[in-house]
């Protein structure tokens, strides 16, 4: 009888923690999922905040810029786009990355207009988008490395069991825009600002 009452006991010994683990794993994949979230509205904020900050900056430089009208029209289409997005989908994620990409582009061209670069406005604008940039920057690296532990934690054995219970999907890393990922031509830009001082 001891011994049945013993067996009995470590076999429902066993079964509790093995629930208690199941719910554990659960309930770390749970966070997880929900880190992932926490990351990207972060960036979306600031996202928001870029985008609102480009409009202006759009409104401003429109009357400097009549022959860069082509690359007003993108970001302005690209703009749109991106504010009617939800969440980071590789659409919108594409949409962010070329944004960003045609931000810098705009600054740069603003650069051969002396007026415009003169501008207290344009100067204010400028510094509070750069400083935006750099921030998002930084909250996508924390995006990347939960999104990264998501995926990781996806494919790994046990919590491959629980993936679909705890609502977890693969998420999109959110990657440099590729013209970001070019070689800068150091020779060439420095024959731009040496030819400044000439």
């Amino acid at each position: 009888m001891a011994v049945t009452v013993t067996v009995l006991f470590l076999v429902i010994a066993a079964i509790v923690g093995v629930l208690a683990w199941f719910v554990m794993l659960y309930n770390s994949l749970v966070q997880v999922k929900n880190n992932v979230d926490q990351a990207w509205s972060n960036i979306d904020v600031l996202l928001k905040q870029r985008a609102d900050e480009l409009g202006k900056l759009i409104d401003s430089v429109k009357t400097y810029l009549g022959y860069e009208r082509d690359l007003l029209t993108r970001l302005t289409t690209l703009r749109t786009q991106v504010s009617r997005g939800s969440g980071p989908d590789e659409t919108r994620l594409a949409a962010e990355r070329e944004l960003g990409a045609g931000l810098g582009r705009l600054l740069a061209v603003a650069e051969n207009y002396p007026d415009l670069k003169s501008s207290g406005n344009f100067m204010e604008m400028q510094r509070r988008i750069t400083g935006l940039e750099e921030q998002i920057a930084h909250r996508r690296e924390f995006y990347n490395d939960a999104v990264n532990i998501n995926n990781v934690r996806m494919e790994q054995m046990p919590d491959r069991l629980l993936v679909g219970v705890a609502g977890m999907r693969r998420r999109p890393l959110f990657e440099a825009a590729a013209e970001d990922r070019k070689d800068v031509d150091v020779n060439d830009r420095f024959k731009s600002i040496t030819a400044t001082f000439q």
